[in-house]
């Protein structure tokens, strides 16, 4: 035991935990703290806005494996960051939200940004710790960053403002690290019977393949059924686009060779993902997920297992030793699946050759909507980019081992068909949360957490109005990270729903400003790149990423796109309407 303040205690306990990076803002709520991060080794990274800093954490995190951190002032610093921690809460990252709070002899009075902080979280935290007794500050500080890493996402620690004060003994608790299985052995062996006796299985790689650093065992495992291999929604980096055996990601947006190959399963291996409902929707107008496969799940968190979808056998355990166990396994049987293998190989390469002379033809949207506004475009002499174009000319200029994010919106979704990755913590997306104003922020902490690594961020304009100041972050504090804006001038994604339901009757959707994001860039100190011709699109991205990596700049490069659309963003959601009332059915 030894004699400190609650805020010795409190920073001692984040060292005990690695931390050396915190986002946030500074506030007189948690000052008495913040004013020894600095001999502690801990920085902190001031933001433009909260949901910003919580942003960053949630990047920090899925980069680095370890706790991403976010700390504000009390109440309206702390309501900030609510949106994103649930996009942290749906991408499983262990980030530790701190929340100073009111001090305990002004609460319920009404005071000056006052707010009961702990129910703004419950939704999307896995605990919650809150120091009522400034005694157990390391004790509730150390189990909050234990429980990230156990529980397998965010976290919150309420500290009301004045119970950093004081002197108290103290013993700083070493972090707890759980050593997860594979699973129970009779469901490792009862999925080992299911796969040997498959005729055509098909593995899905999830998240928790990422998150468990099991790519290598992904690989392993696959490469013993010779299996054709999907990525789960938006996780296009749980196995390597260069293997022969992977076929794309499923979900909005995704590989028609994917889901035509999965279509045909007899057995799918959910390997660490739980089989979310957006990420297995029909898409490209197939409804691909497969009636009567026998489904074996593999998930560390129990309550995901037949969750979405009804399964044969449910294994709670690590991805990644659950297929080492399953490998070994199969190695003491005889595989139905070897009979037919290379024919299995053969069919994988055709659709995957397919989709991809698809999407080398598929250079612009063919629906009535969009051929009109191509249209308009020449009429107007306009240079505008048709953005599956530009998607496909960012793919081939992408550097190894680069990071991307993609905020929410109509061209980010059709990204999904184009990002192609190698390594994992690799991708990053707002998941099944979906808010605007994610790429940016998000991307600034992964840089921060792998500066060795190029960073690309993808925005629509809408979405990128939401937190392109978090460029004033990237070059105060030289996180250098790119950019690339999609300005097509419109909520493109809502807009295809109100083509294809609503008569193209538009509400709120346009975004004609005449705004220019490459000059409001150098505004804020970055390099700022307008580009109007499709052969720059390559070599634009190349020069970010060199004055990137070479000299520590951040650049946004603006891309002028086209008004034409993608598939709508929730088909599954909408219908045509029905009115009642003469004056709306006339409307209609």
């Amino acid at each position: 035991m030894t004699r400190m303040t609650p805020s010795e205690a409190f920073v001692e306990t984040m060292v005990a935990n690695g931390v050396t990076t915190i986002f946030g803002i500074m506030g007189s709520a948690f000052m008495d703290a913040m004013d020894i991060f600095v001999p502690a080794g801990i920085r902190l990274v001031p933001v433009v806005h909260e949901q910003g800093a919580a942003h960053m954490a949630d990047g920090y995190a899925r980069v680095s494996g370890r706790h991403g951190v976010v700390i504000g002032q009390n109440g309206p610093g702390i309501s900030n960051c609510v949106t994103a921690i649930a996009a942290a809460f749906w991408a499983h990252s262990p980030v530790v939200m701190i929340t100073p709070e009111t001090g305990t002899m002004g609460q319920g009075l009404g005071g000056f940004q006052e707010a009961n902080q702990l129910p703004m979280f419950q939704e999307f935290v896995k605990y919650q710790g809150h120091i009522a007794n400034e005694h157990r500050m390391a004790e509730i500080t150390a189990r909050c960053f234990d429980r990230a890493m156990s529980e397998i996402g965010p976290t919150q620690l309420n500290i009301p403002r004045d119970r950093f004060y004081g002197d108290i003994d103290v013993e700083i608790a070493e972090p707890m690290r759980l050593d997860r299985g594979p699973g129970g052995a009779a469901s490792l062996d009862e999925a080992a019977d299911m796969l040997a006796a498959a005729e055509f299985p098909v593995m899905v790689a999830g998240g928790g393949v990422v998150l468990g650093d099991s790519v290598a065992e992904a690989i392993t495992l696959a490469e013993r059924l010779g299996c054709p291999v999907v990525n789960s929604y938006l996780h296009n980096d749980s196995f390597p686009a260069s293997h022969p055996q992977w076929c794309g990601p499923l979900g909005y947006q995704g590989s028609k060779a994917a889901m035509k190959l999965i279509a045909q399963a007899d057995v799918v291996l959910a390997l660490g993902t739980r089989l979310g409902p957006f990420g297995t929707l029909p898409q490209h107008d197939m409804d691909y997920w497969p009636k009567d496969a026998k489904i074996i799940q593999v998930d560390a968190d129990h309550k995901m297992l037949g969750l979405v979808k009804k399964i044969s056998v449910g294994i709670c355990g690590d991805a990644g030793a659950a297929a080492i166990a399953l490998a070994e396994r199969l190695d003491e049987r005889i595989l139905a699946c070897d009979v037919n293998r290379d024919h299995r190989a053969q069919l994988t390469a055709a659709e995957k050759a397919d989709w991809e002379a698809e999407l080398e033809e598929w250079t612009h949207e063919t629906d009535d909507f969009s051929v009109d506004m191509i249209k308009q475009a020449i009429d107007e002499e306009d240079n505008w980019l048709h953005p599956r174009q530009v998607l496909r000319e960012l793919e081939k200029a992408m550097p190894a081992r680069v990071m991307v994010s993609t905020d929410i919106g109509n061209i980010n979704s059709v990204a999904n068909s184009y990002l192609r990755f190698e390594e994992p913590r690799s991708f990053f997306a707002a998941m099944s949360w979906g808010n605007c104003g994610y790429a940016l922020p998000t991307i600034i902490g992964a840089k921060a957490a792998a500066p060795d690594r190029p960073a690309v961020a993808y925005a629509g304009d809408g979405a990128w109005a939401m937190s392109m100041v978090e460029i004033m972050t990237a070059v105060r504090h030289e996180i250098p990270v790119t950019a690339v804006v999609f300005h097509n001038r419109q909520w493109g994604a809502e807009k295809k729903n109100q083509v294809d339901f609503y008569g193209q009757r538009f509400v709120a959707g346009e975004l004609e400003g005449g705004e220019s994001y490459s000059e409001i860039a150098r505004a804020m100190g970055a390099e700022g790149v307008r580009v109007d011709q499709l052969e720059d699109v390559g070599p634009a991205l190349s020069a970010a990423v060199d004055a990137q990596m070479n000299a520590g700049k951040t650049t946004v490069i603006e891309v002028m796109c086209t008004k034409e659309l993608g598939d709508p963003f929730r088909k599954d959601a909408l219908s045509v309407p029905v009115r009642h009332l003469d004056k709306y059915a006339d409307f209609t």
